[in-house]
């Protein structure tokens, strides 16, 4: 891991650095499909935008939630601490943000929802990169498995080798990521953001067996809670739409002039 780089003299956190290239990576997400929608790409930016600051409030809010105790003594000083930023409560946070941005622009709807899915993943997956390159703290369980490793020189160090589960959602996250994106033509509108939500919740819930935080309710975590409702309103959701005529996206559905994957073009009939 490596918590600082030295660029021509200035130490830069990594964490920071992977912070920046996940609004990058989210913001050309967002260009891209906004052009294919027929909408400014310069959207993607304000968006983006109205996401980071929402999410860093978001994101501070439910770590001094989730950690009172250690803040109360110096709320003022915690509050313009670099460190304490919450996943869950960032999200929420960028989204209302967002939704904000999208009442402004009268761009609030399923397609905002659908084009927020994959960007709201790859962010995370190369947020989870930062943590790794940080050695933050977000590391797992002890382990000595094939891959093991011991981050001695991590902002919260340790030389007990662990489950490097950073890198676990990492691989999960951009994967889903990548198929959020690569599907963004073939279902209901909004259901990029249920699909979303059922998945992220579910890998969230599964990673915590495997690392350190307290147990706070019959033997869950905050985040597993956390995990488990955004994993029930996205199967909820699903199975609405499921049960009121099936995932796929109907003709009236097409937000997009190509046909959903998988579909074969059929060449119009020749007049006789």
């Amino acid at each position: 891991m490596q918590p600082e780089i030295n660029i021509l003299g200035i130490d830069i956190q990594t964490f920071g650095l992977a912070f920046a290239f996940a609004f990058l990576g989210c913001g050309l997400i967002a260009a891209k499909r906004f052009k294919e929608l027929g909408k400014p790409a310069d959207w993607a930016y304000e968006a983006v935008f109205a996401a980071f600051v929402g999410g860093l409030i978001g994101a501070r809010i439910d770590y001094f939630i989730q950690n009172y105790d250690k803040v109360k003594g110096d709320i003022l000083g915690n509050i313009f601490s670099g460190t304490g930023l919450v996943f869950i409560g960032g999200v929420v946070g960028g989204a209302i943000g967002v939704a904000i941005w999208g009442r402004w622009r009268k761009f609030f709807g399923a397609q905002l929802l659908d084009l927020a899915a994959p960007a709201i993943a790859l962010g995370y997956a190369i947020g989870r990169i930062g943590c790794q390159l940080s050695g933050d703290g977000d590391y797992g369980i002890p382990w000595d498995g094939p891959w093991a490793m011991a981050y001695p020189n991590g902002t919260v160090p340790t030389t007990v080798t662990v489950h490097p589960t950073p890198i676990y959602e990492t691989l999960a996250i951009g994967l889903l990521a990548w198929w959020l994106f690569r599907m963004r033509n073939s279902f209901k509108p909004g259901l990029l953001m249920a699909f979303y939500l059922f998945f992220a919740g579910l890998e969230r819930f599964l990673v915590e067996f495997i690392r350190i935080n307290d147990e706070v309710l019959v033997g869950l975590t905050v985040p597993q809670v956390e995990g488990v409702v955004v994993m029930v309103i996205g199967a909820v959701w699903l199975a609405i739409v499921w049960r009121n005529g099936g995932w796929g996206r109907d003709e009236s559905d097409a937000t997009d002039p190509r046909p959903p994957r998988g579909a074969r073009a059929v060449a119009a009939p020749t007049p006789s």
